[in-house]
């Protein structure tokens, strides 16, 4: 007799937050010119909001639900409708949404909307202009439709319905960004790929729409997990850097300026398997480095840039968490020196690492949380002139707000409600009231959750839309060029 094989596609369980903060971002949410945090803590469904006193610091935070199950995995900071406040917008995966909590006053956030995603599962957002109409717009991963969805923002704090473009079969892409790679003044989306081991490209058109993606290799088994932009080899063209999971190495991919890169240069990172990356000069000398958060060892590893896009020894510097997921840069405490923010997944906490001269770290402060944090954004949501972090809580539907003080410290913690399973956040200023609000893809439930910033460092009741299936990731541009920000998923 003939015997037939079935077989049943099944997502793979890429992600094992175990514990509380998931993800955070930075901004100013009180408007006392000090960086704060905010936090998506995945576990209880909430996110916090940390208020930077300005010397590295940070007061206990405000918490704000995401909604029961919406474990919310990443936060962004935008001010979504230009009322000059930061707003939060939250990824909740488990909800399958994104939340918007709009700032209202100072460090307090209402009018939380929920952008539903079907059944996407957005696990990463990104906020950013992608149509050039100044309003800001929201970028999903999703996890679970094998997709990005974009939110095209209106300017006054509501979005669009999602428009979604595939990433391709078994490719469950977890983190998308933006930037322009062939110099046509269109903004491009670039996307991790765990599943097929690829980076995708996706071009934009001038109409608001983008091309069909096309892909680069990372490796067989490198499954690519995150990914920053930047000027890597000072030539004027955008370049990626790809933390590569699978193979514990993160790569660059130099671009040539017309849309395609040159093959990647790898550079080991030990027994580290990285999760997250960031570009920047922390070292004073005009070329980017870059830094990677960890899974596997009790650090975060800083790769000097020489400036023609390759990099020297790994440096290590320890933060006690054999699960550090998430990594943010801004200036905490003021001082011409670029400090980091991590979320340190198994102990529960973000730690606050100060910069030193010598491209060394200060011993991190630490400050706990409860719901597995997972991703970090950085951004001034109470309008002081100081950076603060939002962090997505992927176990409680929520996302973290911290406001900085200016001096590497933070205040105490808000959260605020996002959809479920919050993966990625983003930042931007999605209703054009100059006020930082805030973009979340929402995993559980499928949807962004946009979170209007009031620009005291609180945030409006999110508003969710819908995604595909699982989004993970989001992105933040101006796709229609209608001077209104809008989300992709």
């Amino acid at each position: 007799p003939k015997c037939d094989i079935n077989f049943t596609p099944r997502i793979p369980d890429l992600i094992h937050y175990e514990y509380g903060p998931r993800s955070l971002a930075i901004g100013d949410f009180n408007d006392d010119n000090w960086p704060d945090i905010v936090v998506a803590n995945y576990a209880a469904d909430n996110i916090a909001i940390y208020f930077g006193y300005g010397n590295g610091s940070m007061k206990s935070s405000n918490t704000y639900s995401t909604g029961s199950g919406s474990t919310p995995c990443m936060v962004a900071v935008g001010d979504f409708d230009k009322d000059g406040r930061l707003d939060v917008a939250v990824s909740n995966f488990g909800t399958n949404s994104v939340n918007v909590l709009m700032r209202f006053q100072y460090e307090v956030f209402a009018n939380q909307t929920t952008l539903s995603i079907a059944s996407s599962r957005p696990i990463w957002i990104h906020v950013t202009y992608l149509n050039n109409d100044t309003a800001i717009d929201i970028v999903t991963a999703n996890y679970g439709t094998q997709s990005v969805s974009i939110f095209y923002g209106h300017g006054d704090g509501s979005f669009a319905k999602p428009s979604t473009y595939s990433t391709g079969f078994d490719s469950f892409p977890l983190a998308v960004v933006s930037g322009d790679f062939n110099n046509d003044n269109q903004m491009d989306l670039a996307i991790a790929n765990y599943g097929t081991n690829t980076v995708g490209i996706l071009l934009g058109n001038s109409n608001g729409t983008f091309s069909k993606q096309s892909t680069l290799s990372t490796g067989p088994n490198s499954h690519p997990y995150s990914l920053a932009v930047g000027y890597l080899n000072d030539d004027t063209v955008l370049d990626i850097a790809v933390t590569n999971h699978g193979d514990q190495n993160v790569g660059a991919l130099l671009g040539n300026g017309d849309g395609t890169f040159r093959k990647q240069m790898t550079y080991s990172l030990g027994a580290a398997s990285p999760y997250s990356v960031g570009i920047s000069d922390l070292n004073k000398d005009n070329r980017m480095d870059l830094i990677t958060a960890n899974n596997g060892t009790n650090n975060i590893i800083v790769l000097l840039g020489y400036g023609n896009g390759s990099f020297g020894n790994l440096i290590p510097y320890a933060t006690g968490s054999y699960s550090t997921i998430f990594v943010a840069i801004g200036n905490f405490n003021r001082d011409s020196r670029l400090d980091v923010a991590v979320i340190n997944n198994d102990t529960e906490s973000i730690g606050i690492l100060l910069g030193l001269d010598d491209v060394t770290f200060e011993n991190q402060t630490k400050y706990s949380f409860l719901s597995s944090p997972i991703c970090i954004a950085v951004g001034d949501f109470n309008s002081d002139t100081q950076l603060d972090i939002v962090v997505t809580n992927s176990d409680g539907s929520t996302v973290t707000v911290l406001l900085g003080y200016g001096n590497g410290s933070f205040g105490n913690q808000m959260v605020f409600t996002t959809g479920s399973y919050p993966q990625s956040v983003a930042v931007g200023d999605f209703n054009s009231d100059t006020r930082l609000d805030i973009v979340v893809a929402n995993m559980g439930n499928n949807t962004v959750s946009v979170l209007l910033g009031y620009g005291n460092g609180s945030f409006a009741n999110q508003m969710a839309y819908t995604t595909g299936s699982s989004p993970q990731s989001v992105a933040i541009g101006d796709f229609n060029r209608l001077s209104f920000k809008r989300s992709v998923e």
